[in-house]
């Protein structure tokens, strides 16, 4: 599986995006995908995760409220919407899918990763 990030861009604050994780191969379907941030000198945070078929999504307690993840099988596409963003969601955001993930919020549950889009926030 091959993923590639999009959508990031520079925002005011308040403002919203949306980002989309696209995939290649017919088996996307059946991925777990997350959605991390990483700020410069920072760990890379998880933020939303969704199974398989969209019916159960996890986010993040920094952005429940703010940030929707959801999918879309047939375009092998997932999507990040996010609102009222701040200044402090700037960072580098990714995508990253795996067959089976135990604990979402980890990095190394991952086993497919895009190469990351920009959002920058300004105040």
């Amino acid at each position: 599986v091959q993923l590639q990030a999009s959508g990031g861009g520079l925002v005011q604050a308040g403002g919203s995006l949306r980002l989309s994780c696209a995939a290649s191969g017919r088996t996307f379907s059946r991925y777990f995908v997350g959605w991390f941030r990483q700020a410069p000198g920072e760990e890379r945070e998880f933020l939303a995760g969704i199974n398989w078929s969209g019916g159960s999504t996890y986010a993040a307690d920094s952005v429940k409220g703010r940030f929707t993840i959801s999918r879309d099988n047939a375009k092998n596409t997932v999507y990040l919407q996010m609102i009222s963003l701040k200044p402090e969601d700037t960072a580098v955001y990714y995508c990253a899918a795996s067959l089976t993930v135990v604990d979402a919020i980890r990095p190394q549950e991952y086993d497919y990763w895009g190469q990351g889009t920009q959002v920058t926030v300004s105040s």
